[in-house]
């Protein structure tokens, strides 16, 4: 694509136009105006780059604005409200190409797979929507608005749920993880580095995914069951029990061959993405956040291969962390014993615990204030170490991502 086929017209809020407009003065090709309204009546193809929780009040103000034959989309990470304050706002004479790229903001998008939906719109919109964000080299996925949502539920909300508790517990605890005997090794260097990289976030990249999306507030509730239910076991010994139920939720999840899906990660491969800065010897883990996140597949009937063609780089990286631990006999079994015998966790899967109920309460009540109050808080509490933190958290995630590529 040649840049000089088209310009680009942007706005924000009104109130951040002359910050924007001075920000952008000398951009060649990009144009800051001071509303949506006159974005819309000029642009052949608009895009809706908003927070999913307000994407329907943005559209009604300016979509009836939306020049005649326009295409437009959004980049929400749950469709359904997208879609429909589409239907809902948008002239009868506009056609709409949707479009969602999977991955973070300093993930590099090239190869890094790009939803596009062509939800009301002629081939030739399609096609045209597909030549522009080509320059991302992105691999593109056409999937339909509903699978959409129903893919990302399955791939990001159990997750998310399982780093956002992993930093309400931490906090709760008063630790840096990192600066504790307990938490070495590659396996625990995945958990931190992400937990990190999620808070530095801002708050809406992760509420509307998982409070607008039926299937994720379904899959996050359960999360905190199976949580709640293992580390029951754990507490009252029963290691037959829990036994019997990690491994027939590991079998029903990772029944394929493992080298169909070459997702295997060795601890010692992520050792190097340490935020500790001297040796240490490593402590022995139950892995209550992963032990509980194969629960939820289990209980919930979903294959996480099913959905690797619109995979994030965190689910691949948690995929395989997860099935690494799954598939080592001796590890688990490791895994299980220190579950029941040790106490060293006892305290922290206490917190763990507590966390990914608060989060699940938060989800299905719907609640985005109480919801951002609990991000800010615990964000707030790790902010000093982010900038270190997120620089090693890319470069783990960029190593790790070339080798969890499907």
């Amino acid at each position: 694509m040649k840049a000089h086929w088209f310009r680009i017209y942007a706005c924000d809020l009104p109130a951040k136009y002359e910050s924007l407009k001075n920000e952008f003065e000398h951009e060649k090709g990009i144009t800051i105006l001071p509303n949506g309204h006159l974005v819309s009546r000029i642009s052949d193809w608009i895009i809706y780059s908003v927070e999913a929780e307000v994407i329907g009040r943005v559209v009604a103000e300016y979509g009836p604005s939306t020049k005649v034959g326009a295409i437009v989309g959004g980049q929400t990470s749950c469709k359904a409200p997208e879609l429909e304050a589409f239907d809902k706002y948008l002239p009868q004479d506009v056609e709409i190409v949707s479009c969602h790229s999977l991955h973070g903001p300093a993930v590099d998008p090239r190869g890094q797979p790009l939803v596009v939906i062509q939800h009301r719109a002629s081939q030739k919109s399609v096609d045209l929507c597909v030549e522009i964000l080509s320059c991302l080299q992105s691999k593109f996925v056409f999937i339909s608005g509903e699978r959409h949502d129903r893919i990302t539920a399955d791939t990001q909300a159990v997750t998310h749920a399982a780093f956002l508790s992993m930093g309400s517990a931490w906090a709760a605890n008063k630790q840096f993880p990192w600066e504790i005997n307990r938490y070495v090794g590659g396996i625990e260097n995945v958990k931190i580095n992400i937990m990190m990289r999620i808070y530095s976030n801002k708050w809406h990249v992760y509420a509307g995914l998982a409070i607008l999306n039926p299937a994720a507030k379904q899959q996050i509730r359960q999360y905190a069951a199976s949580v709640t239910e293992l580390y029951k076991l754990m507490l009252g010994g029963h290691r037959e029990e829990l036994t019997h139920r990690i491994k027939t939720a590991g079998s029903a999840v990772f029944k394929q061959e493992t080298d169909e899906h070459n997702l295997l990660l060795s601890d010692d491969l992520l050792d190097q993405f340490s935020l500790s800065k001297g040796p240490k010897e490593r402590t022995r883990n139950n892995h209550l956040s992963l032990l509980a996140i194969v629960d939820t597949w289990w209980k919930l009937g979903i294959v996480p291969y099913d959905h690797m063609i619109c995979s994030t780089p965190l689910f691949r990286i948690w995929l395989g962390v997860t099935e690494y631990l799954f598939r080592n006999p001796n590890l688990l079994d490791d895994v299980i014993s220190t579950a029941i015998e040790d106490n060293t966790f006892r305290s922290d899967d206490l917190e763990f615990t507590f966390a990914a109920r608060a989060w699940s309460d938060c989800v299905s009540f719907g609640d985005f204030e109480a919801y951002r109050d609990r991000f800010e808080n615990i964000q707030r509490y790790f902010a000093p170490r982010f900038p270190e933190a997120v620089k090693l958290g890319s470069e783990m995630i960029k190593t790790i991502v070339e080798r969890t590529k499907s």
